[in-house]
């Protein structure tokens, strides 16, 4: 009895190496990144399966297997206008996952990834067109950015997962880009108006240059006046003092001040040798220049 039940399980075992292309296997297993359905005959009777080792009827049942991971949908560049008609291209992404075997299996003829592929890819590019389209250009490139890739995520998570099965994960934008057709125009526009309020900051830095060196000039003028004003009261107040200390000094010998003056006089008039003076000898000029001759 030994040897016959060895025997037959060599035979089974031979039978399901054989038979496993014909799908006629009693078993299967889900891994850990999988999803699966089990038809019967082509009709849908249990979805969902976890992981795991799980049984079917050889022949009438067939199993479909799903990869559960997230995925990535890396969309080509296509061309959105803003609410102003500006065009702009957008380089964009997307993570996505089966979350409904069955739906996302009737929904893609099969559970063909590319179908699915294709039906995210237009329902994305339909959700920007209309989002970037409610939008001016500063708001898409940064301004709400951000905002627009959240509402965008949700309101297609909503759809996708009724009408494919799949989760929208998140939605990105890589990058955003001006037609070359455009960017020339625009580079060009923004270069004229950073012109003018180049211009407009040199015409007002000159009025407040103007400004700045009249009121300069405004007071040098006020500072030599005060100067010069101070400069006089003190020259006066010392001419004064001056005046009053000779008097006093002189005063107190009237007869040396006169001599001391007419010497002065006579040193200023007879600087030269060729100096000529015509003046009458009997004159009070020559008053003590008489009394050295006569002593």
């Amino acid at each position: 009895m030994g040897r016959n039940f060895i025997l037959v399980l060599i035979v089974l075992a031979v039978l399901m190496v054989i038979t496993d292309t014909a799908n006629v296997r009693p078993f299967f297993i889900v891994k850990e990144t999988e999803r699966a359905l089990l038809l019967r005959f082509g009709e849908v009777v249990r979805a969902d399966i976890g992981k795991g080792l799980h049984f079917k009827i050889p022949i009438a049942n067939n199993v479909r297997k799903f990869d559960s991971r997230i995925l990535t949908l890396d969309s080509a560049p296509e061309r959105y206008f803003t609410i102003g008609k500006k065009p702009l291209d957008v380089d964009s992404f997307a993570k996505w996952r089966v979350v409904d075997v069955e739906g996302y299996y009737t929904a893609t003829g099969g559970g063909d990834e590319a179908i699915a592929r294709g039906i995210l890819q237009n329902r994305i590019n339909e959700g920007l067109r209309n989002e970037i389209g409610k939008r001016d250009m500063h708001e898409v490139i940064s301004g709400e950015r951000d905002e627009l890739m959240q509402v965008l995520t949700t309101s297609l998570d909503a759809i996708v997962r009724e009408d494919v099965g799949v989760e929208i994960i998140d939605i990105r934008v890589k990058k955003i880009e001006l037609p070359a057709e455009v960017s020339t125009t625009v580079y060009q526009r923004m270069n004229s108006e950073r012109e003018i309020e180049a211009k407009q900051y040199r015409a007002t830095g000159n009025e407040q240059s103007l400004i700045i060196r009249a009121d300069a000039d405004r007071q040098v003028v006020v500072i030599e006046a005060n100067a010069y004003r101070d400069s006089e009261t003190i020259r006066g107040d010392g001419d004064a003092t001056s005046a009053r200390i000779y008097a006093e000094a002189f005063g107190k010998d009237p007869e040396f001040y006169e001599f001391y003056r007419s010497i002065n006089a006579y040193k200023d008039v007879f600087q030269g040798k060729n100096d000529m003076l015509v003046i009458d000898p009997s004159s009070e000029f020559f008053k003590y220049l008489k009394q050295s001759d006569q002593g």
